[in-house]
């Protein structure tokens, strides 16, 4: 079987992790690791007695705190049935002997979390958040390099020997012995996982929610865009399949740069990694190993995968809120069975996946529907709880470094620098993350007078309220689930063959009427057309692929003479090759001269009424132009007349189009904000706004315009006019949809709103 054409499903579910699973290590054809939080290392070998099952047959312990990498290391007379080396939170590097289970030695020299592990030959090297990569050879520490700038996050080996590290200093170093022989730059956050990909190059994930193919000599050859949150892990197959693992509870399988499927999981994918034979093992934060296949002999059950949709479904509705409820919690709509006891009685009931009042009709005895139940502003009569105390406040602190996010309670009436000691101490933190947390809870609490007593000592440590002179640590800050957005995204999925298909067609319907024929393609036209097509279709040659003026020049020659009405499948031509490297160079002649292809074709298909299959085509081709950063100057100059120009597409009946143009603004969002340009974003902010506004609007469309509209309040300078546009009203609607991703991103914008 192809597995790179058939459908991923559901192969097995592992259990025995107690807490999120955090690593996979493939170990040849004898089995996988996985670590976890739970502090322990799991070993699963084929099950005997089902062949589509694995299960544990090693446990190891020896790390006080959790596990994240884990490499293999093969047979030998030492190890007659291999090894692990793992590395944990504890800052340790355990190598363990798997025929026994025993760890064999312990490598002590980190200052932080250990994050990364490789074999190099018989060596050992080693990356932590300490920002140094070591070097460890028959259990002895014999070289440090202080690598990156900041965390190093992983490492890898390349088939050819080097070693490629990824750092949140959002660059990638290649190594060869010592030496840092090229330094990758693009990313624009956290370089979270890496993936050898032979013969061709290395696989990045991102913070920035992206995922890049680079050849060694730094040449982005492809760019994955896809995922709405934090990328964790990439890994690529020699079937040409590349699959990622991310925040948003996501695994995405790729092919030639384009999502072909997503496998949806109860919680965020810390890892993904493919077996020899195509299969797919996950590790998420529910602590369950899950195992994904092709093969139709070891699809689980029927009966198994209708409990994995119905646990998808629970997790879901567990994490709806309704006045703020868990949906979950409320009873269901025998409760109605029940007589009421007074006139005017209230209760909230389940109505499938929302809440729904009924007031007690005591004349009629009946109780009458009043309406949904969606949350509201807080009405301060509620205290949230926390492990079953009540506090005033119980805020999300995310505490960087692929740290879960931890729960810091407080009152208002309490000491900030007493909680913060506490908690600190509670959670096992350092307790020079002090300030920041202190800080933390005075901003948020809008205690900013708050003035700390001298003479005031932790009971902890006997130290004062404030050090002076500490280093700086990582910030704590508020979690947000969709926003800021970063990278640019792309519309990179063509059909080719239907595209020159419908070229011809038109052709040949231009040929068939006299006035039109000097419009007519000649053979060596169409040729030159089906020329350019293979170019474009083969993907996996982007880096080494050209185009010739002549190649450009014909097909702005056909944009420039044909009907309006013929337009729109040479305008999705030009869109994939924006996407080419070499076209997108050779392309730029004709844009950024003094007769402007690009503003002429604009005009062209925006006169009124304009035809849907053009403002598709040309919105998809415009928002591809955000992918190379020598098309930014153009986009800023013509902002004002874009914008305008496309300014009512969030109303056509077409969804596409919304979809199109949301993408272009949420695209134009991340640009201004990285370029700091205050008029632009009040521009694409009021584009945003209504779209957000209009009930009409696509679920897709409308949560590409709350995610630009978040991310210009958070990164950008124009809070203050969402404000007086009255965003937390729309903040408010979006929280009460009964789409997901709608409801977390008007979440997102809420507690934006909240923060001074």
């Amino acid at each position: 079987m192809e597995i790179d054409s058939a459908e991923y499903q559901l192969r097995c579910q592992l259990t025995g992790h107690e807490d999120d699973v955090r690593g996979i290590c493939i170990c040849d054809k004898v089995g996988f690791a996985t670590s976890s939080r739970d502090r322990t290392i799991r070993f699963w070998s084929p099950d005997e007695s089902n062949h589509c099952s694995f299960t544990t047959s090693k446990i190891l312990l020896g790390h006080t705190s959790f596990v994240g990498p884990v490499a293999w290391v093969a047979p030998s007379e030492e190890l007659p049935e291999g090894g692990l080396v793992s590395g944990g939170m504890d800052t340790l590097i355990l190598v363990w002997n798997l025929s026994t289970g025993e760890k064999i030695q312990t490598l002590k020299g980190h200052k932080l979390q250990v994050t990364g592990i490789a074999l190099d030959g018989s060596d050992v090297v080693s990356t932590s958040v300490d920002c140094t990569l070591r070097r460890w050879r028959k259990g002895q520490e014999v070289e440090v390099l202080e690598a990156h700038k900041a965390a190093i996050q992983a490492i890898i080996k390349l088939p050819s020997g080097e070693l490629v590290t990824g750092s949140s200093d959002t660059t990638l170093k290649l190594w060869k012995g010592a030496a840092c022989i090229h330094t990758f730059s693009g990313h624009t956050d956290t370089v979270r996982g890496l993936a050898a990909v032979p013969g061709l190059g290395i696989l990045s994930a991102s913070h920035d929610g992206t995922i890049r193919l680079w050849e060694l000599s730094g040449q982005v050859l492809l760019e994955m865009v896809g995922h709405t949150s934090i990328v964790y892990s990439v890994d690529a197959h020699a079937s040409g399949l590349i699959v990622s693992g991310s925040e948003d509870r996501f695994v995405k399988i790729w092919k030639d740069g384009v999502c072909v499927q997503s496998l949806e999981h109860p919680g965020c994918v810390w890892d993904a990694k493919f077996l020899d034979n195509g299969d797919i093992v996950t590790a998420c934060s529910d602590g369950v190993v899950r195992i994904w296949t092709v093969h139709q002999d070891k699809i689980a059950d029927p009966l198994e995968l209708e409990s994995y949709a119905a646990q998808l479904s629970q997790y879901t509705l567990s994490r709806k809120r309704v006045g703020g409820l868990k949906l979950e919690e409320l009873p269901g709509l025998e409760a109605l069975q029940t007589p009421g006891t007074s006139d005017g009685q209230t209760k909230v009931v389940r109505e499938g996946d929302n809440g729904v009042a009924y007031a007690w009709n005591m004349m009629e005895q009946k109780w009458d529907k009043i309406g949904e139940v969606v949350d509201g502003p807080d009405d301060g009569m509620s205290r949230p709880l926390l492990d079953g105390i009540q506090y005033d406040h119980v805020f999300d602190v995310d505490i960087g470094d692929g740290e879960p996010v931890r729960k810091l309670p407080c009152n208002r009436s309490d000491n900030p620098y007493d909680v913060a000691d506490k908690w600190l101490l509670k959670e096992n933190l350092p307790l020079s993350y002090r300030e920041q947390i202190v800080e933390f809870i005075l901003q948020n609490t809008g205690q900013k007078q708050f003035t700390p007593d001298p003479s005031f000592r932790d009971p902890y440590t006997g130290s004062s309220a404030y050090t002076p002179g500490q280093p700086s640590k990582p910030v704590a800050k508020p979690t947000f689930k969709h926003v800021p957005k970063k990278g640019m995204l792309v519309f990179d999925a063509a059909q080719f063959d239907g595209i020159l298909k419908k070229v011809s067609e038109f052709n040949n319907t231009l040929l068939s009427a006299s006035e039109q024929k000097h419009m007519v393609l000649t053979e060596a036209d169409m040729s030159r057309l089906a020329s350019i097509i293979h170019v474009l279709k083969d993907t996996s040659r982007y880096h080494s692929s050209k185009f010739s003026d002549d190649d450009v020049v014909m097909v702005l020659k056909v944009l420039k003479s044909w009907p309006l009405t013929m337009l729109f499948p040479v305008i999705d031509i030009l869109r994939m090759i924006i996407l080419h490297a070499d076209g997108a160079a050779v392309l730029s002649k004709h844009v950024n001269n003094a007769n402007d292809v690009l503003m002429e074709l604009i005009k062209k298909v925006t006169t009124s009424p304009p035809l849907p299959a053009n403002l598709l085509t040309s919105v998809r081709a415009l928002t591809n132009f955000f992918k190379n950063e020598s098309y930014h100057d153009w986009l800023l100059k013509h902002r004002g007349e874009v914008l305008d120009a496309y300014s009512t597409c969030y109303l056509s009946s077409n969804k596409n189009v919304q979809l199109a143009y949301s993408t272009l603004i949420l695209n134009y969002a991340v640009l201004l904000i990285e370029k700091k340009d205050e008029e632009g974003q009040s521009q694409v902010l009021s584009a945003a706004l209504e779209i957000a506004e209009e009930g009409s609007v696509e679920a897709d469309a409308k949560f590409r315009a709350l995610v630009a509209t978040g991310s210009l309040m958070l990164e950008g300078v124009v809070k203050r006019i969402a404000m007086d546009f009255d965003v937390a009203n729309i903040a408010k609607a979006a929280k009460a949809s009964k789409d997901t991703k709608i409801a977390e991103v008007g979440a997102d914008i809420e507690l934006i709103t909240k923060q001074s």
